[in-house]
Order: structure tokens, then C-alpha cells, then sequence
């Protein structure tokens, strides 16, 4: 696990200074702390950070074919490399190295570009073809790790992280509204876009080529057709999970340093710690985090998988200095990002990191086999599509305007009154709501916005696949957007501020394939969320009363903090003159939501963190940048997470 960087110029003649890309590297130094590689040769750059996982001694980058005409920087885990090296070698190929990195090398040499199609793992690289004088960018096909770019002046400046391409432009740092405004609904920027307009994203499952100065890029991948495998029996498909689950996890446990588990004590995490027992000669280390607050401590399911599967199990409960954390976190995220859980995700890495260099989740089970209670609750509000079109219409445009914002259901009838893929999108969606009841945006803001739809781009995402069944049309979304704009965002970006990997055995390629071609009915039925995978958790002894609690995630006590410990944060920040100034909302449906929250009327916790998010990412991240100076790294220091009893 590494960060990479570097830049590529077009024009043969310009040289590329070694300072640059080292100040590149600099800026994501947390993600690879023990060792930096750089190449500078004429007009190409490559560095990198590194985090020692397999080769400890002889995998530094960056990393070259036989006659150094190829080079590479890497950034994952290659998981079938011990299986493509002796193919390699029998091809002629010779190594240097043990490392799963120099395999990528090698496969280009013998197929191009095409050699992404042969790796299993997690990825985000840089190639650079000098006999060609191209350069190759990809990422993995589900979008596990990071790659940002930007193409100005001739140049192609890529990264890990944002961070180190304002380190070398900061000129870059131009703020695209439409970016924020996707925030604003999701909580997260969708895909190729970033919050800076002039650097994007490449997405999961695509290269890009960059060649006399011309920016390709093309898919490669992408989740096969749903629905298209029918198991002849619920042993059949109960096997046939198995089988595929425990050798993803197998082979996600090849490392040179200590490895461990994440658990939530959830069915996901669960299951993969009893797969990951049934594998290990030695007991898995397993964390886990608890809070005080009694309504959102978990530890005790944890601490039942732990015993089942007599694993090595650390475990905190915290009373963690909560506004420090938050105005740490904001200084290092490069986009506004409002899930909540990246800090019981953060505290969990910290944890971990302690002890572990390499960790697995069990992140991913949720998208793959229908796990979020919004899959039920649309399933259940299909009802309403026999509201004739022209009638629901008719309610949303003149008579939802007379309804009191008072009035209980008022949003619940807005929604309910939508086509299915809309109703979906706008339930997931903060801003329109709060739209509806006062708007929140500026008129300035609204104005800078106006021809662009959150919502609208979200559902291009399910272009050519509207004949799927509801279901897996959700499914599908939300792999192409949610998973990938916020779960696995949040992953990185939490376990790399520790300098933990985190590997998801869930979100094998191999196993999405099989997963999605099961039939909805082993998803979901009669009502039961996640069916098979429930079912396989307590085929290999998960204990029952994990099973069968209720769904929490990675919960935690946000209402309580913002009425306590975050309270005088929330007011001084959001009402400060400064904040109000900057032109993005309404200063009176900010405190009529501050208001509302404050005394009792409404929960508004979503709202507020979601605002309070974004004037810190201003002030923590974004005015830093602006007056030249560094982004600060999160740090993977345990004094940040206050009182804790290990």
C-alpha cells in the first residue's frame, strides 16, 4: 500500500525537476511512511510513498522492466501475482524483485493496456511507456483506491490525493460549484468530478492514456448483467458462497507484517472474521470500539464473535475528544465528505494501527446482497406507483406548496409521489427537502447552479440497465455511486490518515461478478434483508444474537455530542459572521435549522453536520491551500481519540 504521484509532460524537451515530485510526495506522506521513490528522467516524474506490506526489503519504487524503458509507481495489493509470475517467467520475463508490483510491468510489456484485466486486487497506478512516451493511469474496477488527475499546460499531474497536486499548482484549488452542490444532496462529490473544477477523478473500472497531449480514457470494466444465474437449490447457492467468500478472504491474507480484522460486530464483519479463523494457523487480531453513550455501544456483539472464533480481540471504549478529531479530519479531507462514521472509522484504524499493518473489513456486503433497510423501505412503497402520473404531479406542484411546514408527513407525501428511481435518489438526498420547507441556498448560489441536477446525474449512472428489476437497479446505483463516492472514500482516507490497509475480501471482483448475477430473491425475501449471506454467516457460527439484532452500522451518538460536547462549536462556527458571508446558504434557514435542533422540535443532526462539515473543510483545508500553506495529515495518534478504557 502506497501513495503515488508525479507529473508527465508532453513536450519532450521540458524536464521534470525531482523537487517537485518529492513535494508531491510530501503531501501524502501518511500513506506511505516508510519510504519514498522518485523518478525524474526528461519530461516524466513518478514518486511514491510507500507502506511496507509484501518484499520488505526489495520492493522500493519506482520499479522498471528489464532494459528500463517501463516504469511504474503502484498503490495496492495484486492478490493473484504469486499465480501470474511463473507465467511470466516462463514467457522470458525476469524479475528483480519479489513484489506483486513488478508483475504489472511485465503483463503491460506482453498485452498493453489490457493488462488490467488480468489483476485481482486493489489498485490505482502509473505506468509510463517511454518508448511510446505514454502514460498509463488506472484504477481498480471497483474504485477500492484513489486516483485524481488534472491536465493543464501540456502537463498531466496525477496523485493519490488532491493534496499533492495543489502542493505543485495551487492555482488548481478553483472551486466547482457543481461539485458542492452534489455534497449538499449526497454528502459526498459523485464521480469523475472533485471539488476543484481543473482535477477529477478517474473512475473504478477505467484507464487513461495520456499521449501527445491528448487525455483518453475508456472503461474496462464494469459490473456484469444482474440476474442471470438461478441456483437450483439454497445448498447450491449456499456452497457456492462459501466457497467464493473463504478463498477471497484466503488470498487477501498473504502480507510480510502483522495482520488483523476490523469488527463492527455486524454480520459482514462477522463472517469474515469466521472465514478468516477457519484459514489462520494463529488467532486473528481482531478491534473493536465501543462509546460510553450506552445506546451506541456495540462492543458487546464484537466481543460474541470474538469468543465464538477465539480470536485476539483489542477493543476501546471511547469518550473521545470529539472537536478536536473533527477539526483534525477536516483538515485533511480534500472534499467536503459528511458520513459521520468516518470517525468511528477513524478511531477503530487508530486502534488497529496499534497492533496491525493490514486489516480486513467487511465493508461491501450491504450493496452486494441488499443490506440497507432503503431497499425494503422502496420495495414497500412501490405501492404508490398506481398514482396515476398526472395526479402526483398535480399534488407536488399545487397542493404540496399550501401544505403547512408543519404538518406531520409533509416530506413522506412529497416523496411517495415521485417516479420509484426519483423517490429513491431524492430519500437519499439532504438539500431538497430543506429546499422545500425554506430554501437554504443563497439566490447567488442557486444562480451559479442552476443547470445542474445532482439527482439527474446520479440516475445517468443506471443508463442501460433501466430493464433490470427494481431491486438490482438500486444495487447497481448505489455500487456506482455510493459505494464508491462515500464507503470506500471513507475507508481510504480513514485508514490511510493511520497508515493502516484495509483489504475487503466482500468486494472480490470475482465474487461482485457472482453476486450480481444472483437472482433478487436471494438478496432479499420476505422481507429479510442480505438472505444468503445471513444465511452463510450462521452456517460458519456466527452467534445467532449478532443475527438477529437490528441493523446499526457504524452508528454513533450524534445527537447527544451536538447538544454537548459539539454544541459550542456548531454555534460559533455556523453563526459567525464570516460563514454567513460566504454566499453558499440563507443565514435565516441556517438558524432556523440550528433553532429547531436546539429546542427540542426537530432532530437536525444530518443538517447541522452536514453544514458544520462544510465551513470546516472551508477553513481547515480550503483557506489553507488558498494562502499557500499545507494541508495538515490527519495523524494516527491515539491522543486525539481522549478517554478510553482498552
Amino acid at each position: 500500500m502506497c501513495g503515488i504521484a508525479g507529473i508527465v509532460s508532453s513536450d519532450l524537451t521540458e524536464r521534470i525537476d525531482a523537487g517537485l515530485v518529492h513535494r508531491m510526495c510530501q503531501a501524502i506522506v501518511h500513506r506511505g511512511p516508510d519510504d519514498e521513490g522518485i523518478l525524474a528522467k526528461r519530461n516524466t516524474g513518478l514518486g511514491m510513498r510507500r507502506l511496507s506490506i509484501i518484499d520488505l526489503a526489495g520492493g522500493h519504487q519506482p520499479i522498471s522492466n528489464e532494459d528500463g524503458s517501463i516504469w511504474i509507481v503502484f498503490n495496492g495489493e495484486i492478490y493473484n501475482f504469486p499465480e501470474l509470475r511463473p507465467q511470466l517467467e516462463a514467457a522470458g520475463h525476469r524479475f528483480s524483485t519479489n513484489t506483486d508490483t513488478e508483475v504489472i510491468v511485465h503483463l503491460y510489456e506482453d498485452m498493453g493496456a489490457a493488462c488490467v484485466e488480468k489483476l485481482r486486487g486493489m489498485f490505482a497506478f502509473a505506468l509510463y511507456d517511454e518508448r511510446r512516451q505514454k502514460l498509463l493511469l488506472a484504477r481498480d474496477r471497483l474504485g477500492k483506491k484513489p486516483l485524481h488527475y488534472a491536465h493543464r499546460d501540456g502537463q498531466l499531474l496525477f496523485a493519490s490525493e488532491i493534496k499533492s497536486i495543489l502542493a505543485v499548482r495551487p492555482e488548481l484549488a478553483e472551486v466547482n460549484p457543481d461539485a458542492l452542490l452534489e455534497y449538499l444532496h449526497f454528502g459526498y462529490v459523485l464521480d469523475p468530478a472533485t471539488a476543484f473544477t481543473n482535477i477529477h477523478k478517474l473512475p473504478g473500472g477505467h484507464l487513461l492514456e495520456f499521449e501527445n497531449d491528448q487525455v483518453r480514457i475508456r472503461k474496462y470494466w464494469d459490473v456484469p448483467e444482474y440476474s442471470t444465474y438461478e441456483p437450483q437449490s439454497e445448498e447450491e447457492c449456499l456452497e457456492e458462497l462459501e466457497r467464493r467468500l473463504a478463498e477471497a478472504v484466503k488470498i487477501r491474507l498473504i502480507s510480510d507484517v502483522p495482520l488483523g480484522a476490523l469488527l463492527s460486530g455486524g454480520t459482514d464483519s462477522s463472517t469474515v472474521v469466521a472465514l478468516m479463523a477457519r484459514s489462520s494457523s494463529r488467532p486473528v487480531k481482531t478491534f473493536s470500539i465501543g462509546f460510553k453513550h450506552a445506546d451506541f455501544n456495540e462492543a458487546q456483539y464484537a466481543r460474541m464473535v470474538a469468543d465464538r472464533f477465539g480470536t485476539d480481540h483489542h477493543e476501546l471504549i471511547l469518550d473521545p475528544e470529539v472537536v478536536s478529531t473533527v477539526e483534525q479530519l477536516t483538515s485533511s479531507l480534500e472534499e467536503p465528505f459528511a458520513d459521520s462514521s468516518m470517525l468511528p472509522t477513524y478511531y477503530i484504524c487508530c486502534l488497529a494501527r496499534k497492533h496491525v499493518t493490514v486489516a480486513l473489513s467487511g465493508d461491501g456486503g450491504d450493496e452486494m446482497f441488499a443490506g440497507y433497510e432503503r431497499y425494503g423501505i422502496q420495495q414497500r412503497r412501490q405501492v404508490f406507483a398506481r398514482m396515476p402520473a398526472w395526479a402526483a404531479k398535480f399534488y407536488r406542484e399545487r397542493i404540496f406548496p399550501r401544505v403547512p411546514r408543519s404538518t406531520y408527513g409533509r416530506r413522506f407525501s412529497y416523496n411517495v409521489s415521485l417516479p420509484w428511481r426519483e423517490r429513491y435518489v431524492d430519500e437519499m438526498s439532504f438539500l431538497p427537502a430543506y429546499e422545500r420547507e425554506m430554501p437554504l441556498l443563497s439566490d447567488d448560489f442557486r444562480a451559479s447552479v442552476r443547470d445542474h441536477d445532482p439527482q439527474a446525474r446520479m440516475l445517468a449512472s443506471l443508463d442501460g440497465r433501466s430493464g433490470l428489476d427494481p431491486l438490482s437497479q438500486l444495487l447497481y446505483l448505489d455500487t456506482k455511486t455510493y459505494l464508491l463516492g462515500d464507503i470506500l472514500t471513507k475507508v481510504d482516507r480513514m485508514s490511510m490518515a493511520t497508515s493502516l490497509e484495509v483489504r475487503v475480501p466482500l468486494l472480490d471482483h470475482e465474487l461482485v461478478e457472482w453476486a450480481a448475477a444472483l437472482s433478487p430473491k436471494w438478496k432479499m425475501r420476505g422481507g429479510q434483508q442480505k438472505y444468503i449471506l445471513r444465511k452463510l454467516a450462521e452456517h460458519v457460527g456466527v452467534p445467532l444474537e449478532v443475527l438477529n439484532r437490528p441493523k446499526q452500522g457504524f452508528a454513533l451518538p450524534l445527537v447527544d455530542w451536538m447538544r454537548h460536547e459539539l454544541k459550542d462549536l456548531i454555534q460559533t462556527v455556523l453563526l459567525e459572521p464570516r460563514t454567513l458571508q460566504r454566499g453558499y446558504f440563507n443565514p435565516a434557514a441556517v438558524r432556523y435549522i440550528l433553532d429547531q435542533h436546539f429546542r427540542g422540535r426537530r432532530n437536525q443532526s444530518g443538517a447541522i453536520w452536514r453544514l458544520l462539515i462544510f465551513e470546516l473543510w472551508h477553513r481547515n483545508f480550503l483557506e489553507r491551500v488558498g494562502r499557500g500553506e499545507p494541508a495538515l495529515q490527519a495523524s494516527g495518534q491515539m491522543a486525539s481519540l481522549g478517554g478510553g478504557t482498552p
